[in-house]
């Protein structure tokens, strides 16, 4: 039987005032309406009435899910596909350079189909992936020969193993918010770095698109940040925010798939333009880009 989760308080921050800001669609699967909320104290923002995490796998069921199937369907997945290949060298670059470490143990966290696992793996790190969908673990096996591993192995992990953990895209997701964070604290080893990359809602091609922005994406995430919220929440749990990074291909994606929610085709001039000006927005304030890296250390 499904379980509706309503919120009464911040599921970030705790704090009880909390009120309704927008309704989105859920253009994936259900075409579901759901309720956004935002947090006055902390400024998350947060679907409300979700499924709990033994409820919402029929919600990922979609052959566009490009984290899960690995699909190029479609020009949007297929430009994805080009720029990732970029991408995924650019952070290992960057873990790389926070680390200080050429070489080392990394957990990535909804590890997906095993593209940034294995790019690390082949720079010589060894590597321990988690990820929560069946068939996004399949192909890892087959594509990689990597064995991804259930979410529910972080809490049995040795302590202190890690120097770095990732999570590209995957805390928004994370029904167990607080408990994943307080985990991270025992597997992490004390100069090891935490890279956290999510979609920010106040970047511009958010407030352009407003409630057909794609990077709410609910119910699927379950939370939207803002770089004042990740500072919040990651001082809850004994971290501390030490850079925050641009993600400057997201605008463009994310552009590209809201047209398509807005107008149900996609417009790629006027997807390009929005997520030019929103990157423009952000070329003197990272924390305004459309979506975020920010790297954690413990205080």
């Amino acid at each position: 039987m499904s379980v509706i989760i309503h919120h009464t308080s911040c599921p970030c921050c705790n704090s009880e005032k909390i009120n309704e800001v927008l309704v989105a669609k859920d253009y994936t699967v259900s075409k579901e309406d759901f309720s956004i909320w935002e947090c006055v104290n902390c400024t998350v923002r947060f679907t409300q009435n979700i499924p709990d995490a033994a409820s919402i796998g029929p919600y990922y069921q979609s052959s566009a899910y490009v984290s899960h199937t690995d699909t190029k369907e479609g020009l949007v997945n297929q430009l994805y596909h080009i720029v990732r290949n970029f991408t995924l060298k650019t952070k290992r670059d960057l873990l790389q350079q926070q680390t200080g470490l050429q070489q080392g143990h990394l957990l990535d966290i909804g590890a997906g189909t095993g593209a940034f696992a294995q790019t690390m793996k082949e720079a010589g790190w060894q590597i321990t992936g988690l990820e929560p969908d069946a068939s996004a673990r399949t192909i890892a096996k087959q594509k990689f020969g990597l064995l991804l591993q259930m979410p529910n192995k972080l809490y049995t992990l040795p302590q202190a193993q890690f120097d770095a953990i990732t999570m590209w895209h995957v805390l928004e997701h994370v029904h167990d918010l607080h408990s994943y964070l307080e985990q991270f604290n025992v597997v992490l080893k004390p100069q090891g770095k935490i890279f956290i990359a999510v979609p920010n809602y106040t970047s511009g091609d958010a407030s352009s698109y407003k409630k057909h922005w794609a990077a709410y994406d609910v119910p699927r995430h379950l939370y939207h940040f803002s770089p004042k919220s990740i500072d919040i929440l990651a001082a809850s749990k004994g971290f501390t925010v030490k850079a925050y990074k641009p993600m400057w291909f997201d605008s463009f994606y994310v552009s590209m798939l809201s047209e398509q929610c807005k107008n149900g085709s996609g417009n790629l001039v006027m997807a390009f333009l929005n997520g030019l000006l929103s990157n423009l927005q952000a070329l003197f304030n990272v924390k305004k880009c459309s979506s975020v890296i920010y790297v954690l250390s413990k205080k």
